[in-house]
């Protein structure tokens, strides 16, 4: 159901912007946890980083893609942002102000970052209306009740629900008709940004193309900004503008989607590509090399690039000094000493596999 078929007036659920075209800017941004690094009566703790120097910026209306295997640092993004995981360092600006100081919410931030989580069985209380669901997002924004209700029913018609949904609970609900009650409640508050956690990953695959396809409608109709996780790099590639690489805790390259998909410049995005089917006959079999090895322990990290035990391109100084961020082609970095050899090895593959087969000539 298109959000523009509905009697009510959607007005009110697109955001207030300033003039600035960068909407979020994450600078430095770590977030750390004390484990045990050691066995026996007296265990000794270890801060380890389950991300680190992570940099980036988002255009206002833009949809910007983190890619990664699990455990690359993905979610805990997600929630420092959102403050559900208070940062250890670094700094953030929404709209040209900080979100937090020392680790706590600074300024009007609530109701500015709204998240839908992963999976919508865990994220809506069972117990809860759907009505008291969406409306749960509006509580601290201390608005007068007839606008509650009435941006409730707004966010549930946009969503391409309605009314007669208001007095359901969660358990009534299929799987998709749930992920959209959790992205109504995110809708509700007007955010500046929305981040998605994985929002079809729980789904199964009808409903998660009419998800992604509802997503991407409101976003045009009420120029909404997107930061969306997913380990599916081809999802990344139906929805995102921009896209950042995530590996260990870190990025390892970040540009345009198509400039991402087409040439890759790091290993390790060329094997996530290469590890999912993907339609499009110019990038089949593009890719040959396997991924090997697991990712590498946060506790006792590798010295060097995080990825080098795993990468067939390795030399000796990635497994001695972190390569950094680097661009190679315009709004392209890359962490990789060698991520112009390697993206013009694998043009060059390109195009011999493209070539046409030669006709031998009849005697």
């Amino acid at each position: 159901m298109s959000s523009a078929s509905s009697t009510t007036d959607n007005s009110q659920l697109k955001p207030t912007y300033e003039k600035s075209p960068v909407l979020l800017e994450v600078e430095g941004l770590a977030k750390a946890v004390k484990v045990s690094a050691s066995s026996g009566r007296f265990r000794a703790k270890k801060s380890v980083n389950l991300i680190e120097n992570i940099t980036f910026s988002v255009k206002r209306g833009e949809t910007y893609g983190i890619v990664g295997e699990s455990g690359s640092g993905k979610t805990t993004l997600l929630r420092a942002l959102s403050m559900i995981a208070k940062p250890t360092s670094g700094t953030v600006k929404l709209n040209g102000a900080p979100i937090f100081a020392e680790g706590k919410p600074v300024g009007k931030l609530r109701g500015r970052i709204q998240m839908v989580f992963q999976d919508p069985e865990s994220s809506l209380n069972p117990t809860m209306k759907v009505k008291s669901i969406v409306a749960e997002s509006l509580r601290a924004l201390n608005l007068p009740r007839p606008e509650v209700e009435s941006r409730v029913i707004s966010s549930l018609e946009t969503v391409g629900l309605g009314a007669n949904f208001l007095e359901k609970h969660a358990t009534e609900l299929s799987g998709g008709q749930k992920q959209r009650v959790s992205i109504a409640r995110a809708l509700a508050p007007r955010p500046l940004l929305i981040l998605l956690d994985e929002p079809t990953s729980a789904l199964d695959a009808v409903v998660q193309s009419q998800v992604l396809n509802l997503l991407m409608d409101l976003q045009r109709e009420f120029d909404l900004t997107y930061l969306f996780v997913t380990h599916n790099i081809s999802v990344a590639k139906y929805l995102a503008d921009r896209i950042a690489v995530f590996y260990a805790g870190s990025i390892r390259e970040i540009g345009p989607g198509e400039s991402v998909f087409t040439n890759p410049l790091h290993p390790y995005t060329q094997t996530l590509i290469d590890a999912f089917p993907i339609a499009d006959p110019d990038l089949q079999n593009l890719l040959n090399a396997d991924i090997i090895g697991e990712p590498p322990s946060l506790i006792h990290p590798p010295v060097g690039c995080r990825f080098h035990p795993r990468c067939q391109y390795s030399q000796e100084i990635c497994k001695s000094k972190e390569p950094e961020l680097k661009e190679w082609r315009d709004n392209h970095y890359a962490a990789c000493y060698f991520a112009r050899e390697i993206s013009e090895r694998k043009k060059r593959e390109k195009e011999t596999k493209q070539m046409p087969a030669t006709v031998p000539t009849a005697m």
